[in-house]
């Protein structure tokens, strides 16, 4: 029986097909719309936290992006996509593999939710000079080497490409003065498995690797009238 990927549109869970395809392994992929910016009561089914993305192997059910990579990467990829202690790269690949759910995109959302409330002030300056920071420090690790763990592209990139990405749709971030992030996410839409994984997974969701911010998801829905 093969691995199921739930996947949430606009989400991060966008992460596990693109995964699956790096890896060339079979899954079924299962997709779901938002309602109209929530999850939808299908995802919240499987995971009542209602965030995806959801996997299911046999009667395993598991949420949690990064513990799906880890998991897909281990049972089904022979460790692929990942880099043992032996490598000389392996703490940087943990590093960056972490630093997106754990540093960069909760801080996304602090600085989004801040200029909601308050665009000007002591705190909406100091949180949004911490996130320009983590930019710059990005910005300059993807000028000197070609993906976040150095030469090999890796997990730590699939992790990552999301809140600069589909993110952005949400937070409007401005990445034009950032140009080692820039030619980063190009480097990402020419990869095949990138590309397939898009084209089954967001097939209508517009290519957002370039500096402006992307039109913003709320935008859209009003437009369609949704909300």
């Amino acid at each position: 029986m093969p691995l199921t990927v739930h996947h949430l549109q606009y989400s991060q869970s966008e992460r596990i097909p693109w995964l699956c395809e790096e890896l060339g392994i079979p899954y079924t992929l299962k997709l779901y719309q938002r309602d109209p910016m929530l999850a939808p009561k299908a995802i919240k089914d499987l995971n009542p936290i209602g965030q995806a993305p959801i996997i299911q192997d046999g009667d395993l059910t598991l949420a949690e992006s990064a513990a799906c990579c880890e998991y897909i990467i281990h049972k089904f990829g022979n460790g692929r996509l990942a880099l043992p202690p032996s490598h000389k790269d392996y703490a940087d690949y943990i590093y960056w593999f972490h630093f997106s759910n754990g540093t960069l995109q909760p801080m996304e959302l602090l600085v989004f939710s801040i200029l909601r409330v308050q665009s000007e002030g002591p705190a909406t300056a100091r949180y949004k000079e911490m996130f320009e920071r983590m930019l710059t420090i990005m910005d300059k690790r993807l000028r000197e080497n070609k993906w976040l763990a150095g030469e090999e592209f890796t997990a730590a990139d699939i992790m990552t490409v999301f809140s600069l990405t589909t993110m952005r749709a949400f937070d409007p971030i401005d990445l034009t003065k950032y140009k080692g992030i820039l030619g980063y996410l190009k480097r990402v839409s020419e990869r095949e498995g990138y590309k397939k994984a898009r084209a089954k997974a967001d097939p209508e969701m517009e290519l957002m690797i370039e500096g402006k911010a992307p039109r913003q998801f709320e935008d859209k829905l009003k437009a369609e009238g949704k909300i």
